[in-house]
């Protein structure tokens, strides 16, 4: 069995008012090395508002299974 290297932060978002996003969770943004995200468009519009570069990459029911299976 492989050990795990990384860990997992679930990060909440505004649905609407980007005035709602948390200090914490920005900070969480920017620290991670992917943001793993339903919608890369309305995930790099909140990115970049504040001015987080972190790479996004979809992750959805659609895709689940072989997103984790690349990153593992």
């Amino acid at each position: 069995m492989m050990e795990a290297t990384g860990r997992l932060i679930v990060v909440p978002t505004p649905i609407g008012n980007l005035g709602d996003m948390t200090p914490r969770a920005i900070e969480a943004l920017q620290a991670c090395n992917l943001i793993l995200c339903e919608d890369t468009r309305t995930t790099g519009k909140l990115c970049r508002h504040f001015g987080i570069d972190t790479p996004t990459k979809a992750f959805h029911q659609h895709n689940e299974h072989k997103v984790v299976q690349g990153l593992t």
